[in-house]
């Protein structure tokens, strides 16, 4: 098949060419989708030695995150693909995968540009709970980045930790919860003791919920926006799948936050006046950082600590992020809880690192007297 390229609706800002294009999505399937999703392993193998379609991809679409390969591969399976569920299998599946998608590229590159790879993760929450529910309560929570704003209901989850000899005990949580979140736990818990043994036996008080993001999402009020949510969990990982539905379910009986469109730093303050007085402001993010440039980042990590510095009371900073996104934090040692490979985010807080953590909450490895 010939692929017309001469009408793409190019943005006039790429950069990439198809033989970049090509390397994107042969790293994308051998470091990213190999072992976390046979689909979009062979997918990305067989669209990087396709250079009809890498031309189409490397003219249509803007340089940057819009040629991410997870959100090609997320808009064909919102738009109900061939094999959107589980990818192709071979050489005669992926032909059909390719023809359907050049077919309806007009309305493939439009979900693109509408839309981001950012997916929501709820069970961060697992992560945040050790830290959230040892502070001064009530609490309003202020999420930077916040996707679908899942992540700003930790009081309405429940969670199981699984300690270092593979016993498993229950945190506290809403009783009344569809979703428990799972997630292995080693080193030094907060409040003294290893693993899960130390966590504590009450959820936080939230009173306020707020969050910024460029897009943010509604999968309480908009279909389409949990539709492209689960868009974005990659083929055959059911469970997160199950997760996410259940955790928009926990979370439709909660007062609504206070989401704003806009840039993460402009937006700031504005938001933050806005936490009642007398609750502990908590200013939070995950895997948020690195889609600023380095000069961002650092007037970021300025912008918060005057604004805690100022708040009456005070406040905390947690951040969750890879180790190199914030520099100036001390990069502990990389001892993995999980998979020898799994790239684990730093989480810390005030800027000192407490945790290294799985991406998506599945696991996190206390940092030895990380919080005496």
């Amino acid at each position: 098949m010939v692929v017309n390229v001469a009408n793409t609706g190019n943005a006039g800002n790429t950069v990439s060419t198809p033989q970049e294009m090509a390397v994107r999505y042969w790293e994308f399937s051998r470091q990213q989708a190999r072992g976390r999703s046979d689909a979009h392993e062979e997918l990305s193998a067989r669209i990087s030695h396709d250079d009809e379609l890498c031309e189409l991809l490397a003219a249509s679409l803007p340089a940057g995150h819009k040629q991410q390969p997870d959100l090609l591969l997320a808009a064909v399976r919102q738009l109900d693909g061939p094999h959107a569920e589980w990818g192709p299998r071979g050489a005669a599946a992926y032909g059909r995968w390719r023809e359907w998608t050049i077919r309806h590229w007009d309305e493939v590159r439009a979900v693109i540009m509408r839309r981001s790879a950012r997916t929501d993760e709820p069970a961060r929450c697992a992560t945040l709970l050790p830290l959230l529910a040892r502070m001064p309560q009530p609490l309003a929570l202020l999420e930077v980045g916040t996707s679908a704003g899942l992540c700003l209901y930790p009081d309405r989850y429940r969670y199981q930790y699984v300690q270092e000899d593979g016993r498993a005990v229950d945190g506290p949580g809403a009783a009344d919860s569809p979703v428990t979140f799972t997630c292995r736990a080693s080193g030094f818990a907060p409040g003294g003791g290893g693993g899960a043994a130390a966590l504590p036996g009450t959820l936080p008080e939230v009173v306020w919920r707020g969050g910024i993001d460029p897009a943010p999402l509604d999968p309480l009020g908009e279909a389409d926006d949990l539709r492209w949510l689960r868009a974005l969990v990659w083929p055959g990982d059911e469970a997160r799948t199950a997760q996410l539905s259940a955790a928009v379910e926990a979370a439709r009986t909660a007062p609504r936050p206070t989401v704003v469109r806009g840039d993460l730093l402009d937006e700031l303050p504005a938001l933050a006046a806005q936490a009642p007085p007398g609750a502990t402001l908590v200013v939070f993010h995950s895997a948020v950082l690195n889609h600023l440039p380095p000069a961002r980042r650092e007037e970021f990590a300025r912008l918060v600590r005057s604004l805690l510095a100022e708040r009456d009371g005070g406040g905390h900073w947690i951040s969750q992020e890879h180790h190199s996104v914030l520099p100036w934090i001390t990069a502990p040692e990389h001892r993995s809880p999980g998979a020898a490979d799994t790239p684990l985010l730093t989480l810390a807080l005030d800027e000192r690192p407490v945790a290294l953590t799985d991406p998506h909450g599945r696991s996190v490895h206390w940092l030895p007297s990380a919080l005496s």
